[in-house]
């Protein structure tokens, strides 16, 4: 089974691409033939935040924004370079994108494989990890998101470090260095599991060869990719450096102790820790330590959005182990492979930080459980490896060895790979919006200008931006506690209070230049602070002063959203002196049946009397 030929490697990543292709086609199948989910003679996104990416992409092609990876994002820039060598239309590459990019991630894991000289383990890895549920979810066709390429990378980096060990040439070093910066061009918070995966080699390094002086190289050069230093001091950096250990390797030993520390201190300098201290403590000691912040005065109650949030929540076992196999037997069977796997590859105890970080949903989210797959589908291979051998015991007879070993890889691979298709086969999620609803803003947009808001729940935040091209208050990278703002326009029964809310949130926010508008007009935290409650009774009159006008503000409420809409509610009715909700509310979901004479008949039974202005079951005429 032992194989080292790289034509056979390109074929068996040729196969298991294909077949990563051909699953995530199914969703196109399944909605090509509505219409209401195409606009512009494609089928739209199916992630909201796609959006914001897909904003700063067009606004770069129109020449409305700089071409720099800080104003737009890598995704952005890297969607700008297909639309303009590919000769397809924007929409349908921000649509495909995540299929091939994210399928990529069986790439590394068969090249890991091959690094351990087992290409099939690589290949049925590879395979398993491209369809497995939680990765498919984040990398289907429509899922224009980052996401679609923020495991990829780490995997590269991962094989990066393992190839270099095991081959020990100077020359994977630069290939790593590489990887790195990559991993981290495409995703800063990238750094904290790179830095773990590299401390993990030291720890190998140190059990394994301590002595050996490339294991210190591989170290030092691991060192500047890391650093959050210029990618051209980087380049610089690790040119010398290959040309010190590649021209002059005997003076590598007097200098490779100075050397690393001194790449240490750089690291260091450059803010690197800092910036993983921050993701430990957003993801870990917030979620599992939650500290007690004692403030002068006290701090006004909002809704917390976490609470909202299903990839923010922990998640039971059961859900757990299908994202990240499948299913609940072929993950308890891939854990036995992965501890199997890491006793005989030892060197597999760098993607440590990867199983852990998947073992975080349990607290911090199902998002998480992706890191975990890929580790997991190199446990499966495995073991489907393992059993094979084993039937060497069972069997004495040679011809039916040989039969079964062929037929017993194929049935374990095809258990496996079935609840994950059957999930990909039911998972029909619909686009983010409809044709009925791109319309409106696209009507929105030929009255309104680009310097115009339009309030609507953070959901639809980036869609408006990018359909209608106006200005919004809160959108899904921006939704904190001005969520309160929102839901209380949108709750109101007062149109003053909403046209005085409306209008001073807006001003104020482009006024002031402030991030939450509604710490500034609460004055949140400060001696200052007013009670909201009071301030929200002063909107209600027309003589209340207001920003002179600027600007103007339209108000999105789509059907589809009074889904969420008794969550919306929960943000507003509010009293954020004491955190407790000031109406006991109901939400009845319905459609109308009939409506005569101004009687609205409801499908659960609700009448509505428009003239008489109330509401009754009509099996007792009771008013409610």
């Amino acid at each position: 089974m032992k194989v080292n030929n790289t034509t056979q490697i390109m074929i068996l990543i040729f196969i298991a691409y294909a077949v990563s292709i051909a699953v995530r086609l199914i969703w196109v199948y399944q909605f090509s033939g509505n219409d209401s989910f195409m606009w512009d003679g494609q089928l739209m996104i199916n992630t909201n935040d796609g959006y914001y990416f897909a904003e700063g992409a067009r606004d770069i092609l129109n020449g409305t924004i700089a071409y720099k990876v800080d104003t737009a994002g890598a995704l952005s820039i890297i969607t700008v370079y297909l639309t303009k060598i590919l000769p397809f239309s924007f929409e349908t590459i921000i649509l495909y994108m995540p299929a091939f990019l994210g399928s990529l991630l069986l790439v590394p894991i068969i090249l890991i494989g091959y690094s351990l000289n087992r290409p099939y383990l690589g290949f049925i890895a590879g395979l398993f990890a491209a369809i497995v549920w939680s990765y498919y979810n984040r990398t289907m066709i429509g899922y224009y998101d980052s996401d679609m390429f923020n495991i990829v990378t780490p995997v590269f980096v991962l094989w990066s470090i393992i190839h270099a060990l095991t081959t020990q040439k100077n020359r994977y070093l630069v290939l790593m260095i590489v990887i790195i910066v990559a991993s981290q061009f495409w995703y800063a918070k990238n750094i904290s599991l790179n830095t773990a995966m590299v401390f993990m080699a030291v720890v190998y390094v140190l059990v394994k060869d301590r002595n050996n002086i490339f294991n210190l190289k591989l170290i030092t050069f691991a060192l500047i990719g890391l650093a959050l230093i210029p990618v051209y001091l980087k380049a610089i950096l690790a040119l010398v450096l290959f040309g010190l250990f590649h021209y002059k390797d005997k003076l590598t030993h007097k200098y490779i102790y100075p050397l690393a520390g001194f790449m240490f201190v750089l690291y260091l300098y450059s803010g690197a820790f800092y910036s993983i201290l921050s993701s430990l403590n957003l993801y870990i000691f917030n979620r599992f330590f939650p500290a007690e912040v004692i403030q002068g005065v006290s701090s006004l109650q909002f809704f917390d959005v976490i609470g909202t949030v299903r990839e923010a929540g922990a998640i039971p076992f059961e859900t757990f182990a299908n994202r990240i196999s499948g299913h609940t037997i072929t993950f308890l069977f891939s854990t036995i492979g992965v501890i199997l796997l890491m006793v005989r590859y030892p060197i597999l105890i760098i993607s440590l930080p990867m199983v852990a970080m998947g073992f975080m949903a349990y607290k911090s989210g199902l998002r998480f459980t992706v890191y975990a797959v890929p580790i997991y589908a190199l446990g499966f291979g495995y073991m489907v490896l393992y059993v094979r051998e084993q039937l060497k015991l069972i069997i004495l007879d040679k011809k039916n060895v040989k039969i079964a070993q062929i037929l017993m890889p194929m049935v374990m691979v095809s258990l496996a790979l079935y609840p994950n298709i059957m999930h990909i086969i039911g998972y029909k999620v619909p686009t983010v919006l409809n044709k009925t609803e791109v319309t409106d803003l696209d009507k929105l947009k030929a009255i309104s200008t680009p310097k115009d808001y339009t309030l609507a729940w953070w959901d639809y935040g980036y869609p408006i931006r990018y359909y209608s091209e106006t200005k919004t208050l809160i959108d899904g990278g921006k939704h904190n506690n001005d969520n309160f703002i929102i839901s209380q326009i949108l709750l109101s029964t007062s149109p003053q209070q909403v046209a005085n809310l409306s209008r001073l949130a807006v001003e104020t926010y482009q006024d002031a230049n402030c991030s939450v508008v509604a710490n500034t007009l609460f004055h949140q935290g400060k001696d200052t602070q007013l009670d909201p409650n009071v301030f929200l009774v002063e909107l209600d009159d027309s003589t209340y002063i207001l920003p002179p006008k600027t600007r103007d503000i339209y108000l999105y409420l789509p059907y589809r959203m009074l889904n969420i809409f008794p969550t919306v509610a929960k943000f507003g009715n509010l009293d954020l002196t004491t955190g407790k909700a000031l109406r006991n509310m109901k939400f009845y979901p319905t459609n109308a049946v009939n409506n005569e004479k101004g009687i609205l008949t409801l499908r659960n039974g609700i009448v509505f009397d428009s003239q008489k202005r109330r509401a009754y079951y009509r099996s007792t005429k009771k008013e409610s």
